[in-house]
């Protein structure tokens, strides 16, 4: 694959800011997010660069995560997506440039912490 050059420096140019995925696969996505977010998303920050979000460790949530994020990663490949576990958290680092900031801020915007369940 040949990357698109910017005329005026030389430089690869960054990927547009879209998605790949059918309208069918999109919202799949996106219940699939919403589901991870109901049941375990402890922490929602939007950064200068992204997103922070933070989920509990409960079982299945870490593989959810990571499948969830690697989709992304192919279908958005405008934005880098990484996923950190811990034995206390499950943290998605989602970082981009320019008008992508604004698309991960508008993306996972309806995305609110759940109170922990006693």
């Amino acid at each position: 694959m040949t990357a698109t050059q910017n005329p005026a420096d030389d430089t690869p140019a960054a990927p547009p800011v879209a998605c790949s995925l059918t309208p069918a696969g999109l919202a799949e996505q996106a219940d699939r997010w919403r589901r991870l977010g109901a049941r375990a998303l402890t922490g929602h920050a939007q950064t200068a660069d992204g997103l922070r979000l933070g989920f509990r460790p409960e079982p299945g949530a870490e593989q959810e995560l990571r499948e969830l994020a690697a989709v992304e990663a192919e279908c958005c490949p405008w934005a880098t997506w990484t996923v950190r576990a811990s034995a206390t958290e499950l943290v998605l680092d989602v970082r981009a440039a320019g008008d992508g900031v604004a698309a991960l801020h508008d993306m996972f915007s309806g995305m609110r912490p759940v109170p922990v369940r006693p």
